[in-house]
């Protein structure tokens, strides 16, 4: 897909982001801590670790013993290359080597890169909750470049009409777009029950917020970052030329993203996905 389509996206993402920031500022905020909520706290009879699967605070899904000494938490888009690249050759020695053993558990924490598409592959994974995510973002990776093609087939103006839909429209034909409800649906997932999920203004509001929230805890842990979000990254300001420095946009019509100062920004070519990873 072309990177416009994407920035398109991405604006789309940024205005309902802007909504959430507005909210918080009136009253709620993120949380601090990333807690465990436990409603599973030991395997099942015959089962192991990786059978239990609590939710966080903070959005994410765990995997395994929640008083594991190591908890490891991914941040992961759905849409990804790279992430992919660490479901398919990372994933499941993770699970059979620790967090069976219940000495580490593993948390995802889904994050949106690629605006709608992203946010709809995110709803849907969490659609049917604690029993199927896991299921269902292992099938997701495993199936992204056929879900990834098909979107790359629609037309640009297409695209451009859907960002005039009202939010609770979009995902689901975003959704539609890429074939999840049918994908979902042959996963045990029925379409009248993920069409509810991508329409549920709640659960689109928690997406953008979760990632708001990631991208406001690097900023305050590790000081201003750039974002490599769809098509784009920011280079950091030059230090002494200005009073109130700003992180400026490095343009997409610049080929593939090499190295943004404090963060990689890459392109995988004939791709649509970005993969950022801290340096």
């Amino acid at each position: 897909m072309k990177v416009r389509t994407f920035l398109a996206c991405s604006m789309a993402i940024a205005a309902l982001a802007a909504c959430n920031k507005n909210n918080r500022e009136s009253g709620s905020a993120p949380a601090e801590n990333d807690k465990i909520i436990v409603t599973t706290a030991n395997p099942p009879p015959g089962g192991t670790w990786a059978d239990v699967v609590n939710e966080t605070s903070a959005g994410g899904f765990v995997m395994g013993n929640p008083n594991a000494k190591v908890k490891l938490l991914e941040i992961g888009s759905l849409f990804c290359p790279y992430c992919k690249r660490f479901e398919d050759e990372g994933s499941d020695a993770l699970v059979e080597k620790y967090v069976k053993t219940g000495n580490v558990s593993w948390e995802f924490r889904p994050y949106v890169i690629h605006g709608p598409i992203d946010v709809a592959a995110n709803i849907v994974a969490r659609c049917s909750g604690l029993k199927t995510f896991f299921p269902l973002t292992k099938a997701l990776y495993k199936d992204q470049p056929v879900l990834e093609a098909k979107i790359q087939t629609v037309p640009q103006d297409k695209l451009q009409e859907i960002q005039n839909l009202p939010t609770n429209q979009v995902f689901v034909t975003y959704a539609n777009l890429l074939g999840l409800q049918d994908w979902a649906a042959a996963r045990g997932l029925p379409q009248a029950k993920s069409n509810q999920c991508l329409s549920d203004q709640k659960m689109i509001d928690r997406e953008v917020q979760i990632t708001s929230d990631v991208n406001t805890n690097i900023r305050t842990s590790r000081g201003p970052r750039p974002s490599c979000s769809t098509g784009n990254c920011l280079r950091r300001p030059e230090t002494g030329k200005s009073s109130n420095p700003s992180w400026t946009p490095l343009s997409s019509d610049q080929g593939t993203f090499r190295d943004c100062p404090g963060l990689l920004c890459s392109r995988d070519p004939g791709r649509s996905g970005f993969g950022a990873a801290w340096n």
